[in-house]
């Protein structure tokens, strides 16, 4: 439950349109409603801005599932990120509306009933560049991400400091951008090459792509934290969902 939907629970209150017993029953379960396997935060929206997001790996798809109804059952839209194909199955099964983004792997149900909310007003565009091919599952969890919260995103992909003649052809997208993500594997240089190009804040992202001595994502990850450039601030490796959320919460701030 959201502050919208609080808001116009409560006048629906006092007008008569609702009553007590029925305003109740839809705030009974706040802050949480255990359901025996999690205990779902409905408060969180209330707090944050934003309802909880599922985290597939580890649950069963029958878990996410219920959680997921769960969500929806109390006015807020369930987004279940990192979702397989078993998972992306049942919820499917069980919410014919569900929209699935497959490069990001995320899934989205609607809340029961509910309008969509207009979004927040954003400061500019949310940039997401990833450095090669095969950091696009995380660069596109992140662009996602920054987009169903609110944000307008552009993307750029395949701009590695391998051929910076790629990056530095966009640099107008570069400087009109409010907030960037940049998602790289390998060694991880090109967060720092690009705030060195810009004046707004870089979220660097490693990800667990490279040989062996990238250490499943350790190496992008300390230069990242090491970078000589300012204005760069990194979340841990494959965090491409952490990345949009922050990306979001500065483009709104």
């Amino acid at each position: 439950m959201d502050e919208d939907r609080l808001r116009a629970l409560l006048e629906d209150v006092r007008s008569g349109r609702a009553a007590v017993d029925q305003a109740v029953a839809e705030l009974r379960d706040l802050p949480y409603e255990d359901i025996g396997y999690a205990r779902v935060d409905h408060h969180r929206a209330l707090r944050t801005g934003y309802p909880e997001v599922v985290f597939c790996p580890g649950k069963t798809a029958d878990q996410v599932v219920g959680i997921a109804r769960s969500i929806v059952a109390r006015g807020s839209r369930a987004i279940a990120t990192r979702a397989n194909a078993e998972v992306v199955s049942a919820l499917r099964d069980a919410f014919p509306n569900l929209e699935y983004h497959a490069a990001a792997r995320i899934a989205v149900v609607a809340a029961h009933g509910a309008e969509p909310k207009p979004p927040e007003p954003t400061r500019g565009t949310v940039l997401v560049l990833a450095a090669g091919t095969a950091d696009l599952p995380v660069a596109e969890e992140a662009a996602v991400i920054a987009g169903l919260l609110g944000s307008p995103v552009q993307k750029l992909y395949d701009v590695g400091v391998a051929g910076l003649h790629r990056l530095l052809a966009h640099r107008k997208e570069l400087r009109e951008a409010a907030v960037l993500v940049v998602v790289a594997g390998m060694e991880g240089a090109l967060p720092s090459v690009v705030a060195g190009l810009v004046s707004r804040p870089v979220i660097g992202v490693p990800t667990s792509v490279g040989y062996g001595a990238n250490f499943a994502g350790l190496a992008p990850l300390l230069t990242m934290l090491n970078s000589c450039a300012a204005g760069v601030a990194v979340v841990n490796i494959d965090n491409g969902f952490g990345a949009g959320y922050l990306a979001h919460l500065i483009n709104t701030a």
